[in-house]
C-alpha cells in the first residue's frame, strides 16, 4: 500500500506538471524514475488482455496489465487536473514569474538528472540529444492554429496531446496551445465539466496512449541509450518557454487589428526576454529557481538512497 501510495502522489505530480503549459508529465515520470514502467504497462493493453478478461481471468488480467501501478498513477493525474486547473490559472494571472521560475529551475535541473542516465555518450547518442533539442526549440516557435471545438479535430487534440504528455520535454498543454484549444480543454472544459468538449479529448487520448506506448517501449528496448539521450534534449529545448520573463507577442488579423477575446488582447505566443530591473521580484524568482533544482536533486537523492539501502534478512 505504502508503494502504490507514492506511485499516487507520483501521479498527482504527473497532472500537476501537465496542466502547466511548457512543463510535461513524462518529464516527472523519467526523473521519479517510473517512466519505463509506465511506458510498458500502457503497452500491455494488447490481444492477450482482452483475452484474459473474456475468459475471466481477472486476476492475471490485473497481474498482465500491471493495473494497480497504473490506476495509483492516473488516479493521482486525474485528481490534479481536476483540482489544481483553478488553482494554476489563479498563480498564472497573478504570479506568473514566481511559478515559471519554479518550473524553469525543476526541468533545467532534470536535464542533467536525465541525461546521466546515459550509460555511453556515443556519436549516435549525441545526435539524438541535438535533434530533439533542436525539435523542441523549434516547437516553442510554431504559431499557434484559432480555436477549434469540431468532434474529430478534439479525438486530434487527445490523441497529439497524450503523446506529448508522455514524452519528456514536449509539453502536452504546449501543444493544445498550439492546436488553438488550450482554453477551451484545459481550463474552460475543465472547471466547467463540460463532457461534450472532453468526451473527443479522452477518445483521442486512450487511442494514442495505447499506440504510441508500443511505439516508445520498442525503441527503449532497442535503442535505450539514444531514446533517453533524444527526450534529455527534448526537455533542453523547452526550457525556454519556462523562462519567467516573458514579452506577450499577440495574435493579429490579416489586416493587422489586434485579435480581441473577452475584450482583452489574444496572446500568441511567448518570446524569452530579459527583466527590466534588478527588484526583489527578480529576487524571488531566482530563489524558486533555486527550489526547483534543489527540489529535483532531494527526488534523485530520495530515490538512490533507497535503491542503495540494504536488504535486511529475516
Amino acid at each position: 500500500m505504502t508503494a502504490y501510495f507514492t506511485y499516487f502522489i507520483k501521479g498527482i505530480a504527473m497532472g500537476a506538471a501537465n496542466v502547466i503549459p511548457g512543463v510535461s508529465g513524462g518529464t516527472i515520470a523519467l526523473i521519479t524514475g517510473i517512466f519505463e514502467r509506465l511506458i510498458n504497462a500502457i503497452k500491455s493493453f494488447d490481444a492477450i488482455a482482452i483475452k484474459m478478461v473474456f475468459k475471466g481471468q481477472i486476476a492475471a488480467f490485473v497481474k498482465h496489465t500491471d493495473l494497480l501501478f497504473l490506476i495509483s498513477i492516473f488516479a493521482g493525474i486525474g485528481l490534479a487536473i481536476i483540482s489544481l486547473a483553478k488553482l494554476f490559472d489563479f498563480l498564472f494571472t497573478n504570479y506568473p514569474v514566481y511559478i515559471w521560475s519554479f518550473f524553469f529551475g525543476l526541468v533545467l535541473a532534470s536535464v542533467y538528472f536525465v541525461g546521466k542516465t546515459v550509460n555511453q555518450w556515443k556519436l549516435a547518442v549525441l545526435i539524438s540529444f541535438l535533434v530533439g533539442t533542436g525539435i523542441a526549440v523549434a516547437v516553442t516557435f510554431m504559431t499557434p492554429a484559432v480555436e477549434n471545438n469540431n468532434f474529430f479535430y478534439l479525438m486530434l487534440c487527445g490523441v497529439v496531446a497524450i503523446c506529448s504528455m508522455i514524452l519528456p520535454g514536449l509539453s502536452g498543454s504546449f501543444i493544445l496551445i498550439l492546436m488553438g484549444n488550450y482554453q477551451l480543454v484545459a481550463i474552460q472544459a475543465i472547471n466547467e465539466r463540460d463532457f461534450s468538449i472532453l468526451l473527443p479529448v479522452v477518445i483521442g487520448a486512450v487511442f494514442g496512449l495505447i499506440a504510441f506506448s508500443h511505439f516508445l517501449s520498442w525503441l527503449l528496448k532497442k535503442y535505450k541509450d539514444h531514446t533517453i539521450a533524444l527526450l534529455t534534449g527534448f526537455i533542453l529545448g523547452s526550457i525556454s518557454i519556462l523562462w519567467p520573463w516573458k514579452e506577450k507577442i499577440y495574435l493579429t488579423l490579416s489586416n493587422g487589428e489586434v485579435l480581441l477575446k473577452d475584450g482583452l488582447p489574444k496572446v500568441e505566443r511567448y518570446m524569452p526576454e530579459l527583466p527590466q530591473a534588478f527588484s526583489t521580484e527578480v529576487i524571488g524568482a531566482i530563489l524558486l529557481m533555486l527550489v526547483g533544482v534543489a527540489t529535483i536533486w532531494a527526488v534523485e537523492f530520495l530515490a538512490k538512497s533507497k535503491q542503495e539501502k540494504p536488504k535486511t534478512s529475516a
